[in-house]
């Protein structure tokens, strides 16, 4: 099953990378526990529980806040249950133009071919500056 997980990972991003939102909620859990850096300042901070939740707080903050944001996976990291990620995010701040070029880890897991967690690890001083 965890080869079969990398694909259902690797096919979020690309999903993602489309713009094709629906999908990547697709693929998760409707109770997914989403948790991002939960740093003063950075959109979407904390811990997201549900589906729903990960739309509005986190999907939904991205046309907010960033142009030309991209999440670019570089590697894939079979761990049975769990798949890593790693990978940099790109953008630009709306608010100030500041770049956004931040290496990220990424830990999923899978039950059931369904995304049940997630957990980011970001540069958020990278995060900070670029959003001003």
């Amino acid at each position: 099953m965890s080869a079969e997980n990398v694909e259902i990972a690797r096919g979020g991003y690309d999903a993602f990378s489309r713009g094709d939102i629906d999908a990547v909620l697709s693929m998760m859990d409707p109770d997914i526990v989403w948790q991002e850096p939960d740093v003063e300042g950075i959109p979407a901070g904390g811990t997201h529980h549900g589906r729903e939740a990960v739309a509005e707080n986190v999907f939904g903050r991205v046309s907010e806040d960033w142009d030309e944001f991209q999440v670019v996976p570089e590697e894939f990291l079979d761990a049975g249950d769990r798949v890593v990620v790693l990978g940099l995010f790109q953008g630009k701040g709306k608010a100030t133009g500041g770049t956004l070029d931040a290496p990220f880890a990424h830990v999923w897991t899978l039950r059931e071919g369904k995304m049940v967690h997630f957990r980011n690890y970001t540069d958020t001083t990278n995060w900070l500056q670029a959003l001003g």
